[in-house]
Formats: C-alpha cells, structure tokens, sequence
C-alpha cells in the first residue's frame, strides 16, 4: 500500500493521473456543451410561443413592458367575439376535409410513383411537390386568377365559395403526404409484401393488411401536418374567401386593421395550446419520432 501511495505522489504518477483527469474531463466537456447548445436551441424555438402566451394575459389594452397587471379578460373578448368563433368553426371543418383528401390522392400518389417506375413519374413527382417551394401569396393569386379564367369558360363560380377554398388547401396539402409516405416507402421491408402474395393473398388484400399498416405513422403524420398547414394558413386563402367563408387566421388579419390589443395573443393562444394538445395525442398512439 505505501509503495502505491509512492508511485501516485512520484512525478510520473502524478503526471499519469493529470493526463487521465484532463481526458475524462476532455469527454465530458463536449457532451455538456452538446446539451447545453440543445436547450439554448429548444428555448429560441419556444420563446416566440411562450412570450405570446405571456402577452395574452397583460391587463394594458396598449401593450406596455413591464405590464401593469394581468388579467383573462381578452379571453372573455375574443369568445364573444362571433367573427373568431365562425373563423375557428370554418377553418376547422376546411383543414379536417383538406386533410382527408389531400392524405387519400397524396398515398395514391405516393405508391403510384414508387411501385409503378412509369414514364413521366419524376415530372408528376416534380409537379406534385411544387406548392412546397411556391410562395403561398403567389400561388394564391394564380389559383385566384386560374378560378376566373374557368368560371368564364365554364360558367361556375369558384371564387369566394368553400368548394374552391377546398381545392385550393388539398393542393396545399398533398406535398407533405407525398413527401412523408414516399420516405415511408423507401425503408419499407418489400419481402413482407412479396411473403403476402406467395401465401394467397390478393394485390388489395397485401395493401390493406400488410403495406396500410406498415405505413400507417407516415399517413398520420402527414394528417397531422395537413391539417396544421390547412388551419394555419393565411397566404393561399386571403385572395380566395368570400362573404361568410372567412377562416380563423383572416379574422384575425380583420380584427388587426382597427384593434391592436392582447385579444389577438388570447387567440393565438388558444390555437398553439389546441394544436399542441393535437401533436401530443397523435405522438401517444403513433410516434412522429418514426417518420420525421
């Protein structure tokens, strides 16, 4: 024991345990910062959200920092409000039908273009994928200027009417389940599909049973994300609504014009708690962690 303690005191020893310290030490660092830069990232994505949250209780009609008090009074003005309510009702039942569609023709499109190499797929591809890098206000307004050429020609009304605010928000929605399915497609074990088939099962059969389920977190992924873009979105709808089809976030754009009170954080709240609650119960039976 006494010749340990020596050779742990002599230089080399000491010099031998500094070196073992400083790589321990060396390891150690990095990961902490790793995690430290984690939460720097995770608090500058949640700042905006928490800071809207925080807003929507400030008792300063004009909004003063720090705040004289807080109050949910804004909560109570934004309910009575009908155009927020109809808003909500209207963009809820667009995004829920947006998504339905968009989902069904994205999957069909999807497996279309994986399984079936046939000619023209990467153009279809391409073109399916554009409303992704299209800016949203341009692509409103040449689906605007696209509705007035077909009604002219064929004697319909699209512009201001639900049915053509659908079409529009399908077309948005489409590229995130192609996106989403066709990376599900890729890492899909085909030798599960083709044991299907040698064991009797028709082509339907092996696409409901086998292929469905297997792709069944990118499907509800790009639900969820359909419906997140649908409810959200501002830019496609504003040149396309028309009298008494006006969505939750052009309400709002209307309310702003005369008003600049916590009443609009009070709904903007509402929204990201709601949508929040939506992304939790999706994650609990399905984990997005899989498909993104």
């Amino acid at each position: 024991m006494g010749s340990l303690k020596l050779g742990i005191l002599s230089p080399g020893g000491i010099a031998a345990l500094s070196a073992r310290d400083l790589r321990t030490t060396g390891r150690k660092l990095p990961a902490f910062a790793a995690r430290t830069l984690v939460v720097l990232v995770y608090l500058f994505i949640l700042s905006p959200l928490v800071f809207v949250i925080w807003l929507s209780f400030f008792k300063d009609a004009i909004f003063t920092f720090p705040p004289s008090g807080y109050t949910a009074s804004w909560y109570m003005n934004a309910w009575r409000n009908a155009s927020f309510a109809n808003g909500f009702v209207f963009s809820l039942q667009l995004a829920v039908l947006a998504a339905l569609i968009g989902v069904s023709v994205g999957v069909a499109a999807a497996l279309g273009i994986s399984r079936r190499r046939t000619r023209g797929a990467a153009l279809i591809n391409l073109l399916l994928l554009a409303p992704l890098v299209v800016p949203g206000i341009v692509a409103g307004i040449a689906i605007y200027l696209f509705y007035l050429r077909a009604e002219d020609l064929l004697n319909i009304d699209l512009v201001g009417t639900f049915g053509g605010l659908l079409l529009a928000h399908v077309c948005l929605t489409i590229p995130w389940t192609m996106r989403l399915v066709s990376a599900a497609l890729g890492g899909l074990d085909t030798s599960v599909e083709e044991a299907a088939r040698n064991l009797g099962a028709s082509a339907w059969q092996t696409f409901w049973r086998v292929t469905l389920p297997m792709l069944r977190p990118a499907i509800v992924a790009s639900a969820l994300f359909s419906f997140i873009i649908s409810f959200e979105n501002l830019e496609l709808a504003l040149p396309l609504v028309g009298p008494g089809h006006t969505t939750l976030p052009i309400a709002i754009l209307e309310y702003l014009e005369f008003n600049l009170d916590p009443t609009i954080a009070a709904v903007s709240s509402v929204q990201i708690v709601l949508l929040g609650i939506v992304m939790l119960i999706t994650d609990r039976f399905v984990k997005l962690s899989q498909v993104l």
